[in-house]
């Protein structure tokens, strides 16, 4: 085949594997013959409406076959996938639509998109086409998605990731989880997120396991999913697995198909990971970020007990450093800035070579932004970030963003917003607001100000009307001062 991406691989599955099971969804099992068959059904109604090698197909819904049959049909025709967060306001998603340069939708929704060729998940099946054989020339070193992720300039940033970015990080998980032919895994984190993507979905496709998808995330749905399904492997962040492990069903349920949990996107409380480990469960937690596709470090369940809390050591194609500003090693327990290097790391930007000079350092060194201690054992623990980024239930908030639209209110003089703790969401968003001269701002009016603007992740569950912020000698707003504050009463839960 010319076709060396991810494009081929539904035609080398079938080929191996035609009965097995890819995918399940509500009581629908899709075999791999099947979903090859469909892709290629839509990749034909793709190309016939004018879509090219080289052009953005992007997807806005929730977690459902059709993801992956357009993910797969678009990677058929030489093309780049755009999957987009079916979360964010309607001018969010314009912006990265326009951005990506977007030629054609499959959506679940409507929304005003500036692309040419529409198709709606709920008159899908009317739209394929008899299916075709494809085999463009793509290599790995060819575009296979853009992934959007919060930019600190107030506007997201398309994370580019190549078919061979996709192909190391499979290895990599591989390597670092014995991931089998049998596996039975549970896609409950939203597919656009590049953990549910990369980290779950694909290697399940290319070990020719069954990928049971949930629309959305529901704790009984996921319990009622694992015993149905007899799911091995699922992955999800500190929110959901505290949900689990907090619902009545906890000390009943049928956990025993499970061989392995897998968390990343923020640190997971020790007490949380050893309720697990008491139901005699391996949690396994990593480290990484989009730019990383997404692995970077991983703890192996072997090591699981014995370092709870740590994000393991680097996986196995990739190197890791922690360093100080002057890029030297950072010694064991000094905190210092994490670096990543190799064949799974992006290699920029869309549309955006300032973000890309910023992000790398010392050659091919990609700059996280994030601050790790490394032990005397080379296992890394995340402390902190140098970027002001916060996650809240799993999801990235930028605080210049939030600070932007804030600011669009006509009563705000400045805001500064930050992450603090939060038992449920892990981190929330709290906006320190100066009015305007004359006006009258209460704490109410700013979530009020935002609701439609930006995704509800983003609203800040804290609000303070302030006289002034705490500034460096050269006028700069200091957060830190903001952060240490006793916690405030909260406008909105």
């Amino acid at each position: 085949m010319r076709n060396a991406g991810l494009g081929s691989w539904p035609a080398r599955r079938a080929a191996m594997s035609p009965t097995r099971t890819a995918l399940i969804f509500e009581e629908r099992h899709t075999t791999y013959a099947e979903l090859h068959d469909r892709a290629s059904r839509l990749a034909t109604a793709l190309r016939a409406a004018g879509v090219r090698p080289g052009d953005r197909v992007a997807y806005l819904g929730p977690n459902h076959p059709s993801f992956a049959e357009t993910m797969f049909a678009t990677w058929m025709l030489g093309a780049i996938f755009v999957p987009l967060n079916f979360r964010l306001t309607p001018p969010e998603i314009e912006y990265q639509l326009r951005h990506s340069g977007a030629v054609a939708l499959i959506h679940a929704r409507p929304v005003a998109a500036p692309v040419t060729i529409k198709i709606d998940i709920a008159g899908y099946e009317s739209r394929l086409r008899e299916p075709a054989e494809f085999d463009e020339p793509v290599t790995l070193d060819d575009v296979a998605c853009i992934l959007y992720t919060s930019g600190t300039t107030g506007h997201p940033k398309g994370a580019v990731l190549t078919h061979g970015n996709l192909v190391w990080n499979c290895y990599n998980l591989l390597v670092c989880v014995d991931v089998a032919g049998d596996e039975v895994t549970l896609l409950s984190a939203p597919l656009f997120h590049v953990a549910a993507l990369n980290q779950c979905l694909l290697p399940t496709f290319l070990k020719g396991g069954a990928s049971v998808i949930m629309p959305g995330w529901d704790v009984d749905g996921c319990f009622d999913a694992i015993e149905r399904h007899g799911v091995t492997w699922m992955f999800g962040v500190s929110t959901m697995f505290a949900g689990l492990c907090r619902s009545p069903r906890w000390p009943d349920a049928d956990l025993s198909s499970v061989r392995c949990l897998m968390t990343g996107g923020a640190a997971v409380p020790e007490a949380l990971i050893r309720t697990y480990q008491e139901r005699g469960l391996a949690f396994c937690q990593g480290y990484g970020m989009t730019e990383t596709a997404p692995g970077a470090t991983f703890l192996e369940a072997r090591e699981s007990r014995d370092h709870v809390g740590s994000a393991g050591l680097p996986v196995f194609f990739t190197d890791v450093r922690c360093v100080r500003p002057d890029l030297s090693p950072a010694p064991p327990g000094e905190p210092g800035e994490v670096l990543v290097r190799g064949p799974n790391v992006t290699p920029g930007y869309w549309n955006d070579p300032a973000a890309i000079a910023a992000a790398f350092t010392d050659g091919d060194w990609f700059r996280s932004g994030d601050l790790a201690v490394v032990g005397p054992d080379g296992h890394y623990r995340i402390v902190d970030r140098t970027k002001d980024m916060y996650i809240s239930g799993g999801e990235n908030v930028y605080p210049a963003e939030v600070e932007a639209a804030i600011f669009e209110h006509p009563g705000v003089a400045e805001a500064a917003v930050v992450g603090v703790p939060d038992e449920k969401w892990g981190e929330v968003g709290r906006a320190f607001v100066v009015p305007a001269a004359g006006a009258t701002l209460t704490p109410a009016d700013i979530p009020a100000h935002l609701t439609g603007r930006l995704a509800k992740f983003k609203i800040p569950v804290y609000v303070d009307v302030v006289s002034d912020l705490p500034r460096t000698g050269s006028g700069k707003v200091r957060k830190g001062p903001l952060r240490d504050l006793p916690p405030p009463n909260p406008t909105r839960r």
